[in-house]
């Protein structure tokens, strides 16, 4: 390869997330570098400077990382010790695994968070049935356990409705912790920007529209929400970033419940939720997560349009995706399709379309027509 002319950012994971951060990079003049476990991932595809490895090898991290300006993760799936280990090494990973780790484990999320104040369901490291049957006893069925480590998408979560169920969850053998069930109104999702020095900047408050534990939809700015809430949900999100130390992205997922928000989960990466960003705001989660980790002034995270709606394109058994594409870009110009490079399987995010406009009704169902014949090839 030619000596890179700008500045270069190793990133750990080679999936759809490193793929669309390519884009910006191409932009901004950034050399990306990715460890890939195979040549067929997403970004492996796409990017030049791929580096072939194993992200639970310490080894092949501190190769990825040699020459790199900056290392970031695609995934938080890589051992905190070996996080560790390249920022003892004088490597600069962001986010570091100080602050990474409350992504990795939400059992030390819960009492870091709890800690600072942010407001949590219930929660209890649990071992046993009569563990979880004790604190169903304070909290009432039913009950949440979670995988601490692990887990994405609604895998790794389970709601227990009687001591039988938590039983057989149990059996995994998989270390978990309990949540008490929060009777949420809807979901919404913050996505902020740190860099090193301490700049911070917020998106607009999203719903996120989940189904079978999948984020199906995203909706830009969230639609009926108070300004005052809104304003209590960046903040939120702002004071954790701070306060664990993140540089970088953070999201964090939250419930919007009748007395309030509750925090739910937290993201180290560009996200789902963010996906909007590369057509609907003036800088993308991606090119945003670059500015971030370089430390360089983060950008304005102001929409483009009133309205902006993401639609997730979800496998189905046909994975005939391109013959589809004439029909959806001739109904409807102003979609925009993002394909990851992915083989079809059922259920299997590959890639997703963003539509923009003035209402939101309209906008919406824009967006599930092109998502739907894309996928399906029917109308909606």
């Amino acid at each position: 390869m030619a000596s890179p002319i700008g500045p270069v950012v190793g990133m750990i994971g080679a999936g759809q997330l490193a793929r669309m951060t390519q884009q910006a990079a191409i932009a901004l003049g950034v050399e990306l570098r990715v460890l890939a476990g195979s040549p067929d991932e997403s970004a492996a595809r796409v990017i030049a400077d791929v580096r072939l490895g194993d992200y639970r090898s310490l080894a092949d991290l501190r190769d990825l990382a040699k020459g790199c300006d900056a290392v970031t993760f695609d995934h938080e799936h890589v051992p905190t010790d070996h996080v560790r280990a390249l920022a003892e090494d004088g490597f600069a990973v962001h986010p570091g695994a100080g602050a990474l780790v409350h992504a990795q484990d939400k059992a030390v999320m819960r009492e870091r968070l709890t800690a600072i104040g942010v407001p949590c369901p219930p929660w209890r490291r649990i071992e046993t049935a009569a563990d979880v049957a004790e604190f169903a006893g304070e909290n009432g069925w039913p009950v949440v356990l979670k995988a601490a480590r692990g887990g994405y998408d609604g895998r790794g979560v389970w709601i227990c409705r009687s001591a039988e169920d938590a039983t057989e969850v149990l059996a995994s053998g998989v270390p978990l912790m309990a949540e008490g069930f929060v009777p949420f109104e809807r979901e919404l999702a913050v996505l902020v920007a740190r860099s090193p020095h301490g700049q911070g900047v917020s998106y607009p408050v999203v719903e996120t529209v989940q189904r079978d534990g999948i984020c199906v939809e995203v909706l830009a700015p969230a639609p009926d929400l108070d300004p005052e809430q809104a304003a209590v949900a960046q903040r939120i999100a702002l004071t954790i970033a701070k306060e664990l130390g993140v540089t970088g992205l953070l999201a964090v997922e939250m419930f919007a419940t009748s007395s309030g928000l509750v925090v739910n989960e937290l993201a180290m990466r560009p996200h789902n939720s963010g996906h909007w960003t590369i057509d609907g705001a003036r800088t993308s989660q991606y090119e945003q997560h670059l500015r971030a980790v370089l430390d360089l002034p983060l950008g304005s995270p102001a929409p483009t349009a009133p309205v902006v709606v993401m639609a997730n394109l979800l496998g189905g058994d046909d994975a005939d995706i391109f013959s589809r594409y004439e029909h959806v870009m001739a109904h409807d110009p102003g979609i925009k399709i993002h394909f990851y490079g992915k083989e079809v399987r059922p259920g299997r995010k590959i890639g997703h379309v963003t539509a923009m406009g003035t209402d939101l009704d309209e906008v919406r169902a824009r967006a599930r027509h092109a998502a739907v014949y894309l996928t399906e090839g029917r109308y909606t």
